[in-house]
């Protein structure tokens, strides 16, 4: 069975982690857990990206050299992986001997193809950036944008990538893999960009101005511009591992697509004789109260801090709740306590608590046992069928934000459902027929519990532990199984209580 083969951009480790760098690590996690539960065997690579300029530049700065700049950074990336609760496979560093083997193994291929020859290059260059730039790189009053920060002219020898000669191959390719770019405008963005003509790629810097980088194989004179290293990260990473390649799906920012990973990557792997990846999932920027995010002004979301405060499983249902895959999003202190409070704490936490304590109350902890399959008279049970056939096909489709809205009206449904057959009053009665009602009821309620946080599995994998270890409930090895209404909680002991979405705090 082919592996699902997962990748993240990786990050460039010349500044630390922020929200955009956790957004990207939990929805490509969402993604994973998703593919695992369906039964696809997944393979989930991050990582860093080590060399460059930039990275040089901040070492010399602070007088050390670049290798231990990056050692003392990286570690920050791998603490957001684990503070998250991402489920990666692999870590890749682009310093580490594997990558560079590869690195210089695909550039050796290509040079003796003679897809990569050696010119002279005069034109603007910028440092930011780290690549070449021409007149159409320009604003209309000849300003360069922002982006790009000081912009230079130079004039220097180096070698190129035959980009352009497969041009028309990439052309023909998106036309005929119209799912190859999601969201799928995004595709049209790439089309209109290779409307003009490419420029062969420069991928090679002299060591005289950049010394920290891969050496060219074939002239270590030059070391390896960054994209022609970074990208090779998907590849060299399972290399060795069979039945991985090509890559499923790359989970990238939108201001990487064009043109890095939907120009260069694809022409590259096609030159290389290797199969590009099958889809490239774009997606989009988050915005802090409403501005561009800045630690300078302090506009600014610390995700470790963040989810120190809040709790792991909270900070990933906001960060997936809120922003529509290939979509901008605004992340502010107040919104995310809006849905904390009405959505986490006030919904699904007091759904936990009331089962639980009406379980001890009126059944001496233990899930009793009861014909639920009248209770699909009432609604619930219809309305989970198609809560779960629906929240699978929007899992499919990336709409994570959509599926958890479903997912929530489901537990809304729940907590109603308790409203209409209150059992604190079935409870007073000493009638038989309320008493088996009672039954029903609270077998009824445990068992949606049950169903309805089976649907949260890949967003709030912490949260969804907790709740099956407060029901008794141990799940089985098929996670589609476990999505059938039922009587698995039957005779299960459940626990007193359960403190799941605390009030945070508010400071004075």
């Amino acid at each position: 069975m082919k592996t699902f083969y997962l990748t993240t951009a990786i990050d460039y480790v010349n500044g630390s982690p922020h929200l955009g760098h956790a957004y990207e690590k939990v929805l490509a996690d969402v993604i994973a857990r998703f593919r695992r539960l369906m039964g696809d065997q997944v393979f989930f690579l991050t990582g860093v990206d080590e060399h460059g300029q930039k990275v040089q530049q901040s070492a010399r700065a602070r007088g050390i050299p670049p290798q231990q700049f990056c050692d003392e950074v990286t570690p920050e990336f791998r603490a957001l992986c684990a503070k998250l609760n991402i489920s990666n496979d692999d870590f890749i560093r682009t310093t580490e001997d594997r990558h560079k083997t590869v690195v210089c193994a695909l550039l050796q291929k290509l040079f003796d193809q003679g897809e990569i020859y050696q010119a002279e290059y005069r034109g603007f260059y910028s440092t930011r950036q780290e690549q070449f730039l021409q007149d159409k790189d320009r604003h209309p009053d000849g300003s360069w944008p922002e982006l790009y920060g000081e912009v230079t002219e130079i004039t220097e020898t180096n070698y190129f990538f035959k980009l352009r000669a497969y041009q028309e191959w990439l052309i023909a390719h998106l036309k005929e893999h119209d799912d190859f770019i999601f969201p799928r405008y995004r595709q049209k963005q790439v089309l209109e960009f290779l409307a003009e003509p490419l420029n062969d790629l420069c991928i090679s810097r002299p060591r005289e101005r950049l010394e920290w980088g891969i050496p060219l194989p074939f002239d270590d004179q030059y070391v390896t511009y960054v994209w022609f290293d970074a990208l090779v990260n998907y590849y060299s990473a399972v290399a060795d591992r069979p039945g991985v390649w090509p890559a499923d799906l790359h989970v990238i920012g939108k201001d990487i697509l064009v043109p890095p990973h939907a120009v260069y990557w694809p022409i590259m792997l096609k030159a290389l004789g290797l199969a590009p990846p099958r889809t490239l999932l774009a997606h989009g920027w988050w915005s802090v109260n409403g501005a561009k995010m800045s630690k300078s002004t302090g506009n600014f979301v610390d995700p470790i801090g963040f989810a120190d405060q809040y709790g792991v499983d909270a900070l990933r249902y906001f960060l997936i709740r809120e922003m529509s895959v290939g979509q901008d999003s605004d992340f502010s202190s107040a919104q995310f306590l809006v849905r904390y409070n009405s959505e986490l704490a006030n919904n699904l936490g007091n759904l936990v608590n009331r089962v639980l304590n009406m379980t001890n109350r009126f059944a001496g902890g233990v899930v009793p046992a009861a014909d639920t399959a009248g209770e699909w008279e009432l609604g619930l049970g219809a309305l989970w069928a198609a809560t779960r056939d629906e929240v699978i096909a929007l899992h499919e489709a990336f709409q994570f934000h959509l599926a958890l809205e479903r997912v929530i009206a489901f537990v809304t449904a729940t907590n109603a459902y308790i409203e209409k057959r209150a059992p604190w009053k079935l409870g007073k009665s000493a009638e038989p027929a309320d008493q088996a009602l009672l039954r029903t009821s609270l077998a009824t309620m445990a068992e949606a519990l049950r169903l309805g946080v089976g649907l949260l599995a890949a967003v709030m994998p912490g949260t969804t532990e907790k709740i099956y270890g407060v029901l008794g409930h141990q799940p089985g090895p098929v996670w589609r199984e476990e999505l059938v209404w039922g009587t698995r909680l039957t005779g299960h002991k459940v626990a007193e209580s359960a403190i799941l979405f605390p009030k945070p705090e508010t400071k004075k």
